[in-house]
């Protein structure tokens, strides 16, 4: 059996904080975020609001998009570096939310890979005939875990949740994937403490160390390399050059890393879709959105050759080669 996407949601809050208001909490300015970025605003989620709440409010245009109900749901997948808590798992409490009662649920962990992950691991299922019916979402609320005192990392992230429903299809769907992951970056990106390596304590809070800590230059040269070479994969595994790709849908990190990586492959900007200067890295939740705004702007049709790609911590990285199967009319 074939298993594509049916259905696609989208959620970010309203909030939305600028490279304007940056300047005023760090040291740094409009001008030096976008050249070295791309970012011109990003939104931020309300104090009160939980991953679930966003992941929950994208679950459900996904599920009504694909003309399902939420207890035809077999299994959710949440992908996800900002759980609500520990456990349970982001997706049982969105299952209870969405109120999708038959359906299994779990969480992964791949960093702003997740979303590759979780979609691949999704496929399987519906592929093997274990699951009809798989919800995957991919959601994070960032702003929780900046440290708002780092303008290396402060002025990069954002909220935000995306969402697809992965079923048999007919034609086309998820044709290839890759998946890979090298734990020795593990100290590239990643939160000291809070774990059960180094537990919260007074101490770990003082030095701030349950915020994101990032070794910016060499996350970037091991971006632009792996992109290509994740993209190169997946084609190769379809018999496919880059040139035959209608549509890129790359993780959002930064500009130049996309640039980067889509000239190295010889694939035009207007091949690429860029979506990073209004949302700033949303991490899992940053290609189901570009996806999806994609999708709503008419520029992947039935039958068009997609590619998604992305890199996170861990270090992971990944690729999805998807013929587009559902209908945009």
């Amino acid at each position: 059996m074939r298993a594509g996407i049916i259905g696609l949601g989208s959620y970010t809050p309203e909030k939305v904080l600028t490279n304007r208001d940056l300047e005023k909490m760090v040291e740094t300015s409009d001008e030096w975020i976008r050249e070295r970025t791309g970012i011109s605003f990003r939104r931020i989620a309300d104090e009160c609001m939980a991953t679930s709440d966003l992941a929950a409010k994208a679950a459900l245009e996904a599920i009504e998009m694909a003309g399902i109900g939420p207890d035809e749901l077999d299994l959710i997948i949440g992908a996800t570096v900002t759980p609500d808590m520990m456990f349970p798992s982001t997706a049982c409490i969105v299952q209870h939310k969405i109120k999708a009662s038959r359906a299994a649920a779990f969480d992964l962990s791949a960093g702003c890979t997740g979303f590759i992950y979780a979609l691949t691991v999704a496929a399987q299922f519906v592929a093997s005939g274990m699951y009809r019916n798989v919800l995957v979402f991919g959601a994070e609320i960032l702003s929780k875990i900046v440290d708002w005192q780092d303008r290396n990392t402060c002025v990069l992230f954002g909220d935000g949740a995306g969402a697809a429903v992965v079923s048999v299809v007919e034609s086309g769907g998820i044709l290839e994937s890759v998946l890979g992951a090298d734990g020795g970056g593990k100290d590239l990106l990643f939160i000291p403490a809070g774990g059960s390596k180094e537990p919260a304590s007074i101490e770990t809070v003082k030095e701030r160390k349950h915020f994101i800590k990032m070794n910016g230059n060499e996350v970037f040269k091991f971006a632009v390399k792996i992109m290509e070479e994740s993209t190169r994969k997946v084609l190769e595994k379809a018999n496919l050059t880059p040139q035959e790709v209608d549509l890129v849908v790359p993780h959002q990190a930064n500009i130049r890393i996309i640039e980067a990586a889509t000239k190295r492959l010889n694939i035009s900007k207007e091949k690429v879709m860029v979506n990073i200067d209004r949302y700033g890295n949303m991490s899992a939740a940053s290609i189901p959105v570009a996806l999806y705004e994609a999708f709503k702007a008419r520029k992947i049709k039935k039958g068009d050759k997609v590619v998604l790609v992305g890199f996170g911590a861990g270090l992971t990285w990944g690729a999805n080669l998807i013929e587009w199967s559902l209908s945009n009319a």
